[in-house]
């Protein structure tokens, strides 16, 4: 056998179905390989390394399974680089394979050489060269196993040419698979008992309880668990951005998401208020604590965590029980050991008082979700989009980039489907992620529409992928927020005090102009009539990609639903008041 095709037989044993990927020089052993085995596994070729790496961490977000994307040599393998280590840090199991130089090219002035396999070291679970051909079963398998096991994330794989054209003996080598290892949670493991009967206690043992769940309940498929648990005990949830989805948002234990970005001020003060709370799934970074200066009430010794990586373990505050282990286990096994006969009504008074504070804030935010002042305001088009997607009546995978649709996404957004998932790259924040991750969404599963969400800066930096789903009639709803501006950036400018902004603003792109260009159905809106009508006839459209351009009003003009920028410009972040906070 060559060495390409061991590989290509490796990765179809632990079920891969798709490679994302861009050709080059030196992955073409790898195509061969792949093209003879092109009924049990596909490959999609992107335009762009950084896009490939997009759909692939799509691909491992929305499913069970590693995203593996590969790329050529040199430049190949340094525009893979942010989106390997935004799935790293995002702890998205991802594998890419980058095709490099041969080994005999080595210091010699060989075109692209490059010490790939250093190069990925900080940012991967696992970053190694493959010296031998008869070594790459056992790569394989352990590429698939550091992926998935423990805090799941991304390994890099750095494969010399020659490994593929090498012959290798069948006999000397076994391409059998660890089955345990095709999917993440890999070897899940559970706390000592004694661990598990404290963290009840604690949770029936208080009149203020809280649970906070956090990119890690997603990740592990746990939000019927965490449900489950909340009901039992009478526990209301609170949700990190990357939480979104855990319950559906009208589920009268939901109360909503904490920390700086998108929140919503009655679950910060219920992060503030409550007795006791435990955090699963989360690593209580600086946007869930606010620069690590919420809640004002220190969260010492009375709260939990409920994580399956050691590492992250009361880094911030004190804790009163650190349990290790994976969120859906975990959660099975407290959902075990709640009494019969436990004592629901201890925190109805609690739950009542975070269901009026949560109405009250929802009946004060109507001015600004029904407005139709124009431009048209972020708040009115999520208004839309709800409207929309319940409409639509079917589960949708969501991909927002870091940037503009963020803050309002997160605050209004409102799930109601348990299929439906929300997913923001929050690790690095890098913008031009989430049109290309709308493929990666598709071939996660084709029951579930997938739908991207981008500003127009996001748009310029990916804007050719737009071909990829033309040619794979992927029938993704895009939704650009127009304005011209990095808004982001620009909003920072002015919360500094500098009015006249210097290096954010651009021509604003024509992008119903752009989109057709590709063949892409699309539309233009600029108030909430027009958006509403681009709404329906988008999620009628099956028949390949779509694209709306909504040009909307900037965060730059208006100060978004940010906790921090709220307090830098003297408003109390915890007021439900409806008020347009303005920089000057």
């Amino acid at each position: 056998m060559r060495g390409a095709d061991i590989l290509v037989e490796m990765l179809i044993g632990y079920g891969v179905e798709v490679v994302f990927g861009v050709p080059g020089d030196t992955n073409v052993p790898f195509y061969e390989a792949l093209q003879l085995q092109e009924g049990r596994i596909r490959h999609v070729m992107a335009r762009d390394e950084r896009s490939a790496g997009y759909m692939a961490d799509a691909y491992g977000r929305f499913t069970r399974k590693p995203g593996v994307f590969e790329c050529p040599s040199g430049a190949g393998a340094m525009y893979s680089l942010p989106p390997v280590a935004e799935s790293n840090g995002s702890s998205v199991p991802v594998i890419l394979l980058t095709i490099d130089i041969p080994l005999p090219g080595e210091g010699r002035g060989v075109l692209t050489e490059l010490d790939c396999a250093r190069l990925f070291e900080p940012v991967t679970k696992m970053s190694v060269q493959v010296k031998s051909a008869e070594k790459l079963p056992e790569i394989i398998r352990r590429a698939f196993r550091v992926a998935c096991s423990g805090k799941p994330g991304a390994v890099h794989l750095q494969i010399p040419e020659d490994m593929l054209l090498a012959e290798v003996d069948p006999a000397r080598i076994s391409l059998h698979v660890e089955s345990e290892c095709i999917e993440f949670p890999a070897y899940p493991t559970l706390p000592p008992p004694e661990k598990l009967d404290t963290i009840i206690s604690l949770l029936t043992g208080s009149k203020r309880p809280l649970i906070v769940s956090g990119g890690g309940v997603n990740r592990s498929c746990a939000g019927a668990q965490v449900t489950e648990l909340a009901e039992r005990l009478n526990i209301p949830v609170c949700t990190t951005m990357t939480g979104q989805g855990t319950m559906p948002d009208d589920h009268y234990l939901a109360v909503g998401v904490i920390g700086d970005n998108g929140f919503h001020p009655h679950a910060n003060w219920a992060l503030e208020h409550a007795d006791f709370v435990l955090f699963i799934g989360s690593r209580m970074g600086s946007v869930v604590t606010i620069g690590w200066t919420f809640p004002k009430i220190t969260l010492n010794k009375r709260v939990a965590q409920i994580d399956i990586d050691p590492e992250i373990m009361a880094n911030n505050y004190e804790n009163v029980v650190s349990v290790q282990g994976d969120a859906g286990l975990v959660l099975a096994r407290l959902i075990d050991l709640v009494p019969a006969d436990v004592d629901a009504g201890r925190s109805q008074e609690w739950v009542d008082q975070l269901n009026d504070l949560r109405a009250n804030f929802w009946a004060n935010a109507e001015a600004l979700l029904s407005s139709e002042a124009t431009p048209l305001r972020p708040e009115r088009a999520v208004r839309c989009f709800n409207e929309a997607l319940e409409l639509y009546g079917k589960p949708a995978f969501i991909y927002s980039d870091a940037g503009t649709p963020t803050p309002h996404m997160t605050r209004f957004l409102k799930l109601k489907d348990r299929k439906t998932r929300f997913a923001i790259p929050r690790a690095f924040g890098g913008l031009g992620s989430a049109l290309p991750a709308t493929v990666g969404a598709w071939f996660a599963d084709k029951e579930r529409r997938p739908i991207g969400m981008f500003g127009d800066g996001s748009f310029g930096m990916s804007v050719g992928e737009l071909e990829t789903l033309v040619r794979l009639q992927v029938p993704a709803i895009l939704l650009l927020f127009n304005n011209g501006t990095f808004g982001w950036i620009k909003g920072l400018h002015r919360l500094k005090g500098h009015n006249q902004c210097f290096g954010v603003d651009f021509t604003p792109p024509r992008g119903q102009a752009i989109a057709e260009a590709f063949d892409v159905k699309a539309w233009t809106a600029t108030n909430s009539q027009e958006l509403d009508a681009a709404l329906a006839s988008a999620f009628a459209h099956t028949e390949g990609p779509c694209l709306i351009d909504i040009h909307v009003e900037s965060i730059a003009d208006r100060v978004p639903p940010v906790y921090s920028w709220l307090n830098k410009r003297g408003r109390d972040p915890l007021s439900i008041d409806a008020e347009d906070v303005r920089y000057f």
